[in-house]
């Protein structure tokens, strides 16, 4: 946020990303109260920084009281089935093409953490278990032999989509 007065010390100062930084805020709030496993982890990492998205780019600003009354909203967008990852990059390019238009002389900062957010969701690839391998019939895939069943890489959204989604229902 930049000040409107350009006089004295206050003018051309930083832009601070008050939107990012609340939308991560209430994503950490929602996983926290949750309590699905250690904030710590990278899958936590996972889980806040796709309901941040998901929070920063709902087409209105989310605040105050009316948090509670964008959960719904925010829910049927991390639902399974839906095509969120089409969701998010088309929010992510209509902005930045807005941005660009507008020839702003910086870059908006809520919008570069929001990038390099869905850039480590993207390229960041988390071992998980297979939910989809199926053992012989009887076999449990994750007591078969003693060990956990098996495991795949998969990109970290899609470990922390339905995180998030599941921290919203227990919210």
């Amino acid at each position: 946020m930049r000040p409107k007065s350009t006089e004295g010390s206050g003018g051309g100062g930083l832009r601070v990303p008050m939107a990012w930084m609340y939308a991560e805020y209430i994503a950490d709030e929602l996983l926290r109260t949750g309590d699905l496993m250690p904030p710590t982890t990278l899958e936590y990492r996972a889980g806040r920084d796709a309901l941040a998205l998901t929070i920063f780019l709902s087409d209105d600003s989310a605040g105050g009281p009316r948090v509670v009354a964008r959960i719904e909203e925010w829910r049927s967008l991390t639902a399974y089935g839906t095509c969120w990852r089409e969701w998010v990059c088309g929010r992510l390019d209509r902005r930045e093409a807005v941005a660009f238009e507008a020839d702003a002389p910086t870059r908006d900062p809520d919008l570069a953490l929001a990038g390099a957010a869905w850039r480590w969701l993207e390229e960041t690839e988390l071992l998980a278990p297979d939910l989809d391998a199926m053992g012989p019939a009887g076999d449990d895939p994750f007591t078969a032999g003693g060990e956990e069943g098996p495991h795949v890489w998969t990109p970290a959204w899609q470990l922390g989509l339905p995180l998030g989604h599941l921290a919203i229902h227990l919210f």
